[in-house]
């Protein structure tokens, strides 16, 4: 599971203290670390992993996210009249921008990319999927082969959801500069992903760590679980201003399987400044 959720809220400040049973499960993945040719070759077949994965998954995997509305009331807060560039840095299968086409977002134009050729193929074979609203397209947030697609300064609203976790974290600085790039001054990037000791990270197993907090799924897909503080210095020294940047606990919830497990994401809201806000004349 990712980011399914019951719309329960929860409080949660600072990191999770850990019960002494989460403290030997985590230490017992230090027994043994994948090693570091087996590391490298998972960066080098990053994209190809996940083209798998959709391929074995087709659209089937995660859930429309029709909570961000919720979450990110700056998706709603424009005038009708108004007309919003929106980019989603790794799309997946469309399961953010389609639920807002849905609702009737009609004055938002959305760019949408995402790294697996196989998932932009998914998000251009919707039904939803039309030209005149949505452009969608590959790539590598680590690079710049965005911009082929996207001008900088073009956006108004771009989100990274669930999306940060999977780049090695030696490339994050390059994935927020980017979009710190592509935003307009005042634009606002959205963000959710994993918080650190979140369920997902308790339950691997020695054989599937990479580096601390780094990890490799089965799939040989990543995941990396982050704190609040790694994330304010990582927007901070990429320009933005922080808006937002907590910790929110949620609870998945299923009662036909009988799932009810709570979960810990980082959510942040981060503003690239416009001139006055930097002390400058326009």
């Amino acid at each position: 599971m990712e980011d399914d959720e019951d719309p329960v809220e929860l409080p949660h400040q600072g990191v999770k203290i850990l019960s002494e049973d989460e403290k030997q499960r985590l230490e017992a993945q230090n027994s043994r670390i994948i090693p570091e040719a087996k590391a490298l070759r998972l960066e080098r077949e990053a994209k190809r992993h996940w083209d798998i994965f959709y391929k074995r998954n087709e659209t089937k995997f995660f859930k429309d996210r029709h909570w961000t509305t919720r979450e990110f009331q700056e998706l709603i807060n424009f005038d009708v009249d108004q007309k919003i560039v929106y980019l989603e840095m790794g799309c997946g299968v469309g399961n953010m921008v389609f639920p807002l086409i849905e609702e009737g977002f009609s004055n938002f134009y959305f760019y949408a990319c995402d790294f697996s050729p196989r998932a932009v193929e998914f998000v251009k074979s919707n039904k939803l999927y039309d030209e005149n609203k949505i452009k969608a397209f590959c790539a590598d947030l680590t690079t710049d082969d965005i911009y082929d697609n996207v001008e900088k300064e073009s956006v108004d609203i771009c989100s990274l959801i669930f999306v940060l976790s999977a780049v090695h974290p030696a490339s994050w600085s390059q994935v927020a500069k980017l979009a710190y790039n592509v935003l307009r001054p005042g634009g606002v990037l959205l963000f959710r992903d994993y918080g650190r000791y979140d369920m997902a990270q308790l339950r691997f197993k020695p054989g599937h760590k990479i580096s601390e907090n780094f990890y490799m799924r089965q799939d040989g897909t990543r995941s990396y679980f982050f704190t609040d503080d790694e994330l304010a210095h990582l927007f901070v020294e990429a320009g933005f201003e922080i808006l937002m940047n907590n910790y929110v606990q949620r609870r998945t919830v299923n009662f036909k399987e009988g799932i009810d497990v709570p979960r810990i994401f980082v959510q942040g809201k981060y503003k690239k400044p416009v001139a006055d806000d930097l002390g400058l004349e326009c």
